[in-house]
């Protein structure tokens, strides 16, 4: 078990949850997981037409406001480093579906991760940046921490909403290694789909373990209700204005 599965382990025993990272990431890649029942109002019809309708119209209504600092953002990435605009990475969606999700670049190349790695202490692993967020991570560009800082990077999301992988509001999307750490909780993450912003956001965000994550997801997805997101929505203006937990 690398050194990172085990940082994770340790997130989840005080909450009482039992995870084995690397044999369930395997599965979730293998074939998707089953959206398991959870009691609650996500399989309602105004989670699916009235949430999905909403999301349409706020996105189409954001992207027109987006696109100036967008293509500010787009020049101020290709000057400053190589490699490509955008990045994009498969995640696991709602009742286990993989997708695409698409994000400003703000790392350094890929073929650049093994020198970064290596500078490391211990030779640190991307996984362990990737989970605890609070960690500065070497590979992030100066654009990029500041675009992080902002949230700006992802912008591009809103595509993903339109195309219905993603809400403007639900858990964080995660890829499939992630998905079994969120341990006997992982039906509610499941349950929903993956959100732009969401209660983890607005709640700390990167100072927030991924035991705590994975349990302010499951509470939203416990209490769904049209006023919940209104609400995740309202607040997510102070926490990135804020700068709230962003790394």
């Amino acid at each position: 078990m690398s050194k990172s599965e085990v940082q994770a382990r340790s997130d989840f025993e005080f909450a009482g949850l039992s995870v084995e990272p690397s044999s369930a990431a395997a599965s979730v890649r293998s074939a998707p997981l089953p959206l398991l029942s959870t009691g609650v109002h996500v399989h309602s019809w105004r989670y699916k037409h009235v949430k999905r309708w909403t999301d349409i119209g706020a996105a189409l209504l954001m992207l027109s406001f987006s696109l100036a600092p967008g293509l500010v953002i787009a020049i101020a990435i290709l000057i400053t480093s190589k490699g490509p605009v955008f990045y994009r990475e498969t995640r696991i969606g709602r009742g286990g579906k993989p997708f695409r999700i698409w994000k400003f670049r703000s790392m350094s190349e890929t073929s650049q991760w093994h020198d970064v790695i290596k500078s490391t202490p211990d030779h640190t692993s991307t996984f362990h940046w990737r989970v605890h967020k609070a960690v500065r991570d070497p590979r992030i560009t100066p654009v990029g921490a500041f675009i992080r800082r902002w949230s700006l990077d992802e912008l591009p999301q809103l595509l993903n909403v339109l195309r219905g992988d993603m809400s403007l509001v639900g858990p964080r999307p995660v890829i499939a290694a992630e998905v079994p750490l969120y341990g006997h909780l992982q039906h509610f993450y499941l349950a929903a789909t993956p959100g732009l912003s969401g209660l983890w956001q607005v709640s700390g965000r990167s100072n927030i373990s991924f035991a705590g994550r994975a349990n302010l997801d499951a509470s939203y997805v416990r209490n769904w209700s049209l006023r919940t997101d209104f609400l995740i929505l309202l607040r997510t203006i102070p926490a990135v204005l804020g700068k709230v937990g962003a790394r």
